[in-house]
């Protein structure tokens, strides 16, 4: 076993050894015989000439031109309003994992009040019978009267919101209904000889 174990390291620790070689050149060879590099055979290209040909269409490559062409208007106003539906959807998934993980870990006393609240606006629904404003008008009333009794302090401050906007959208109609008041029914003949005639 020894024997074996010392031929086989034997050869296997020269392979790790290193050498250096020195090579010099001999004093008496000439410098005439040298020779440049591109003219050995191995590095020498041959010069051709080389001519760029346009390649003719196939009737396949000219259908799928046309019907590009055709689609292009097409593709780009999916792509213009994908780019602006992209971060309305982006907010209404946020919106959905958000409301699903409130509702996952809803406070104490969440679901009967919100029982309570669906129950007001189908009595609401109940009560608007024959009449399809009061359809419209009923249901939420009774919502909301229902959930300003359980969240009076949100009830307070939505009142106040939409009283003030109700209070500005009124304002505009008036103005409106004004200038087409003045426009069409008051004729400014009709203000001078009035002021005349006093």
């Amino acid at each position: 076993m020894f024997k074996v174990i010392q031929r086989s390291v034997g050869p296997a620790s020269l392979s790790l050894l290193t050498f250096k070689v020195y090579a010099s050149q001999k004093k008496d060879a000439t410098h005439k015989a040298t020779v440049k590099v591109n003219e050995l055979s191995l590095y020498s290209v041959p010069e051709v000439q080389s001519k760029y040909v346009e390649e003719q269409r196939t009737e396949l490559e000219e259908s799928i031109s046309h019907l590009r062409q055709y689609c292009e208007p097409y593709t780009n106003w999916c792509q213009e309003k994908y780019s602006q539906t992209e971060p309305k959807i982006k907010s209404l998934v946020q919106w959905g994992s958000d409301s699903y993980e409130f509702l996952q870990n809803a406070p104490p006393g969440f679901f009967p009040r919100l029982g309570v609240i669906g129950f007001a606006g189908i009595v609401g629904l109940l009560l608007a019978r024959g009449s399809k404003l009061k359809k419209l008008v009923y249901p939420p009333v009774s919502m909301g009267l229902a959930a300003s009794l359980y969240y009076p302090q949100q009830a307070i401050v939505f009142v106040q919101v939409s009283g003030e906007k109700l209070y500005d959208w009124g304002l505009r109609g008036y103005i409106v209904v004004e200038d087409l008041w003045k426009e069409n029914f008051q004729k400014p003949g009709n203000v001078k000889n009035s002021s005349g005639n006093k």
